[in-house]
């Protein structure tokens, strides 16, 4: 694991067939604490005593390769595991971690890219959204990134939008006609 700089493997049997999961934490919870009397070649060969299955989960959770990443994230959440095998035809192709959704996550919100990320409620209606972004094309803004989530109440929704090409100022007030409120505007 350090050496290929990953945290979970998956488990396999014989046949290639998923049996559970091991993580970095479950080889370091199987280890002697640093404040054990005992010799480094006792440590040695209990540590060689030890195997995979009793340390590994086996819980069988796992995700296809088509599942959505959101999928993927909400299985993860809702069972409190830092990795899900992704399975094709009953065989491991895979493995979907923490750290593939925080990609995902940046790669959503633009987080590689510079520019005003601009937060606000905006009147639920057909065509809000594709009008605020009308608006900001209009005004010399590209869009980077654009997400909604739920708003207030059901008369809004939340939209975040990540603009490059426009200046502060600008964005604002082509957007405060068209919204419900600013919630946060901030260069980023």
């Amino acid at each position: 694991m350090r050496r290929e700089n990953v945290r979970h493997f998956p488990v396999v049997d014989k046949e290639s067939k998923l049996v559970g999961i091991v993580a970095r934490d479950d080889l370091l919870y199987a280890s002697p604490s640093p404040v054990t009397s005992f010799c480094v070649w006792e440590v040695t060969y209990l540590m060689s005593q030890v195997t995979i299955d009793e340390v590994m989960t086996e819980d069988g959770i796992s995700v296809l390769e088509d599942t959505p990443v959101e999928e993927a994230a909400r299985m993860m959440f809702d069972h409190k595991v830092g990795s899900l095998p992704v399975m094709r035809d009953g065989m491991v192709v895979g493995i979907i971690t923490e750290s593939d959704l925080f990609k995902a996550f940046l790669e959503l919100f633009g987080g590689h890219q510079k520019g005003i990320r601009l937060t606000v409620l905006a009147p639920y209606y057909k065509g809000s959204l594709a009008d605020i972004s009308t608006k900001i094309t209009e005004a010399g803004g590209l869009i980077l990134a654009l997400n909604v989530f739920e708003g207030e109440d059901p008369s809004n929704w939340g939209c975040t939008l990540k603009v490059t090409d426009i200046d502060r100022d600008t964005l604002q007030e082509v957007v405060e006609p068209l919204i419900v409120k600013l919630v946060d505007v901030r260069e980023i």
